[in-house]
């Protein structure tokens, strides 16, 4: 005599901030999703890359006018500490999707926690990849030096650290600093290029920084790390061990830590030891071993791939992660969630009152 159902409505007006990496995919991740969702959104992207934001907002202000709908999105380009903190503290925006860096991810999270509304925050990653003794090495050292070397180290999914079972640490640091040595650094508009340039001078020199506080700590240079003209460095590859403090900082830039470990446990451990928990990798021939690095006991991250790195296949899956990455999910299966309100309906069509429980209220 009566129906129980739930339905889903959309959120309303929702904020997307951007980091400059990826000035148009992630706005996209977020935004479209949200818009078949029926919120409207407004943009805040990264002011080191407005322009991209401007030329997308432009483009698709031009579809949506020919549908009556030009209103549904909204560009607010500006310094961080002036548009973003008033969309963070704006209580009209019930979600706020954040990427960026860890301490800005807390910022936010304190921000808009405080007014009681939602946040969707992809932050940092410390991204490892194992490579046990059993492992396809030409396999692994193609997978290491993209994800440690592409977009010149600036994804959040980016290898940062190198975790290689001592068997084979020889054989796999020396194929690797071989191929480093072949990688093209230039223009990235040229097809040839395998690297570019950071984003500004300050990346630079925090690269260079991370690398004399690597020494200081106790590890070695391997290879590369010279600051060449401009904003172009050389990627570079380090020997690390377990103790080193800067080994919890993600470092945006193409530095890659080498640590060597005797066990698959032992890897975990490591893999799972730094306060991010983005992506990681492992490779190797063992289905028992991978599954193991699968499983529940294994990596604590939001994305675990076996010989495959840590970056570049995992669109259109869920991409987030845990610990201080945030926690947050874009795309996946039930990402369209997180921008709408559920809302749990009961219709009575008798003339009884039926209440929950078996309780009896007879006047």
């Amino acid at each position: 005599s009566h129906r129980l159902y739930e339905q889903w409505h959309p959120l309303g007006p929702v904020g997307v901030i951007t980091a400059f990496n990826f000035p148009v995919a992630v706005w996209s991740w977020n935004a479209l999703i949200a818009l078949v969702c029926g919120d409207s959104v407004i943009w805040k992207p990264s002011p080191r890359t407005p322009l991209a934001a401007v030329a997308v907002d432009r483009l698709c202000r031009q579809v949506l006018e020919r549908h009556g709908a030009a209103d549904v999105i909204g560009l607010a380009v500006g310094e961080t500490g002036i548009i973003g903190e008033r969309m963070i503290a704006d209580p009209r925006l019930p979600l706020v999707s954040a990427t960026g860096s860890c301490a800005m991810g807390r910022k936010v999270a304190q921000v808009v926690g405080a007014r009681l509304g939602r946040t969707l925050l992809e932050l940092g990653g410390n991204n490892a990849v194992i490579v046990m003794d059993d492992a396809n090495l030409d396999l692994a050292v193609r997978g290491v030096l993209f994800g440690a070397v592409g977009t010149a180290g600036q994804r959040c999914t980016s290898v940062r650290r190198l975790l290689v079972q001592r068997g084979i640490a020889g054989a796999m640091i020396s194929r690797l600093t071989a191929a480093y040595r072949q990688v093209r650094i230039g223009n990235p508009m040229d097809p040839a290029t395998l690297m570019g340039p950071l984003i500004d001078g300050a990346a630079v020199s925090r690269m260079q920084e991370a690398l004399g506080e690597i020494v200081r700590q106790g590890g070695e240079l391997i290879y590369g790390g010279r600051r060449l003209e401009g904003n172009y460095v050389e990627p570079a590859v380090v020997r690390s061990h377990p103790g080193m403090a800067i080994l919890n900082e993600e470092i945006f830039a193409p530095l890659l830590h080498v640590i060597e470990f005797g066990s698959a446990e032992e890897a975990i451990a490591l893999n799972n030891a730094v306060p991010q928990g983005l992506s990681s990798a492992i490779f190797t021939e063992s289905l028992r071993t991978a599954e193991m690095f699968l499983s529940a006991r294994g990596s604590d991250c939001g994305i675990a791939n076996v010989n495959i790195g840590t970056s570049g296949a995992e669109i259109g899956g869920a991409f987030g992660g845990e610990k201080d990455t945030g926690g947050g999910r874009e795309s996946g299966s039930d990402a369209w969630k997180a921008y709408m309100r559920r809302q749990t309906v009961t219709v009575n069509y008798s003339d009884a009152l039926p209440l929950a429980q078996g309780i009896r209220f007879d006047l």
